[in-house]
């Protein structure tokens, strides 16, 4: 029981520590794409996208190419890649845009957020399978 006390304990940390560089991370980029009252949020859609997008990459890379060590994945995973997207801002800021005159652009946030998001989950999935591919593919003899 010890031993699992310790395990959950090591995994609670390596999260609370992604999350921290992962939130840090996501605090820089919304200093670099502001969002403006009443504008589309560019900032927290390409937060989201790039975020979907490496955890594709990375869940491929756990689970079909290398397992490495058991706080892998709740460190990037769950921590870095969990802190840097961000579901609450995003809710908050379709509420903010839903305004009279506004309504379009809300509904519009809305639904390309999570299309983008989907599509940049299984973009990052394809992509890791490509890469993974192509690297074990054999090389020919002179080929660069």
């Amino acid at each position: 029981m010890a031993r699992n006390t310790s395990r959950q304990r090591a995994i609670l940390g390596a999260i609370a520590v992604g999350g921290g560089l992962g939130g840090l991370a996501r605090y820089g980029v919304a200093q670099l794409l502001p969002t403006l009252p009443g504008r589309f949020p560019v900032g927290t859609f390409v937060i989201n996208a790039v975020g979907c997008a490496l955890i594709g990459v990375l869940m491929v890379l756990i689970t079909e190419v290398w397992s490495g060590h058991y706080l892998l994945r709740p460190f990037l995973g769950v921590g870095v890649l969990g802190g840097f997207t961000t579901f609450s801002t995003y809710a908050v800021e379709v509420r903010g845009l839903l305004r009279p005159g506004s309504a379009l652009l809300a509904f519009g946030y809305l639904a390309s957020a999570m299309a983008c998001a989907l599509l940049a989950v299984l973009l990052g999935v394809w992509f890791a399978r490509w890469a993974t591919r192509a690297a074990r593919r054999p090389r020919r003899a002179g080929a660069p």
